[in-house]
């Protein structure tokens, strides 16, 4: 899926909500010239930005990715491996690939996704909620709040992603991890 879909569908559903940019804003914690420079440039946030915006607008991340509702049950969401929706972030700072692997659920309070890092660490991230990164493959150099882990194959860490944190891919393939976010903002809303 391309970069700028998402964009372009953060900022119709902006609008079909009649939101303005300072409404967003104010909801999402991230400046107006941030939230500007998304809907225009085509260039995606990071994951943990796209999940506060998809809050703010009060949908489903996966929303963000078909510009759709979200699906009429709430109960359980299925994804096959052939229908999990690819994002990679091709010349942004993030440089990361990600998989979804719940996307069609909604009313969750977790974000289930396979994230494939980049070799240089660009960004540093910092959000409301938790977090846990499993290593499925490769070797992930894992910086939080200013130390640096070195996790290889089967390593875990849990976290609270209230604190700068960053990683990037070590070695000649790119590491793939299981990263769930948690975010209590999502889990006040309760699941529906």
């Amino acid at each position: 899926m391309e970069e700028r879909t998402i964009c372009q569908n953060i900022k119709t559903l902006r609008l079909t909500r009649k939101m303005t940019l300072d409404d967003l804003s104010r909801l999402t914690g991230l400046s107006k010239g941030y939230l500007s420079k998304v809907e225009r440039s085509g260039k995606l946030p990071p994951f943990s930005t796209l999940n506060r915006i998809a809050s703010a607008l009060g949908v489903e991340t996966v929303s963000l990715f078909n510009g759709q509702p979200e699906p009429p049950d709430t109960r359980i969401g299925i994804v096959r491996k052939n229908e999990r929706k690819v994002i990679v972030t091709k010349g942004s700072l993030y440089g990361y690939r990600y998989e979804t692997l719940a996307h069609n659920k909604s009313g969750k309070s977790m974000e289930p996704c396979i994230i494939e890092p980049a070799f240089e660490e660009e960004a540093i991230f910092q959000h409301e909620g938790e977090e846990l990164l499993y290593v499925l493959e490769g070797t992930h150099e894992f910086t939080y709040d200013g130390k640096k882990y070195i996790m290889h194959e089967g390593d875990c860490v849990y976290f609270d992603s209230g604190a700068p944190h960053t990683g990037r891919s070590v070695g000649r393939e790119h590491a793939r991890l299981l990263a769930v976010m948690f975010s209590r903002e999502r889990h006040g809303r309760g699941i529906s």
